[in-house]
């Protein structure tokens, strides 16, 4: 399976740190958007595949993960900041 490329993966990294960021009621700039984004959806592909052995797949299957990591990484981020 191939991956999306550096253009698809900033639009979707940044789409998917958007849609993260209305979702956990932050505010973050357009850059950490990306970085949430691509870093989110790194962190949960590895934990998909080690986990369930599998991926989503595609633009809409890497959104999704995209999103979800960088949920995940918002709400680690606010518990450090908490701590």
């Amino acid at each position: 399976m191939q991956g999306l490329g550096w253009l698809a993966a900033i639009i979707v990294g940044a789409l998917a740190g958007w849609i993260a960021e209305k979702i956990m009621k932050s505010d973050h700039s357009l850059i950490l958007n990306i970085v949430l984004g691509i870093v989110g959806a790194l962190l949960m592909n590895f934990l998909l595949v080690t986990l369930l052995g599998a991926t989503l797949g595609g633009w809409i299957g890497q959104l999704v993960v995209g999103i979800l990591g960088a949920c995940i990484l918002i709400a680690g981020a606010r518990m450090l900041r908490r701590a």
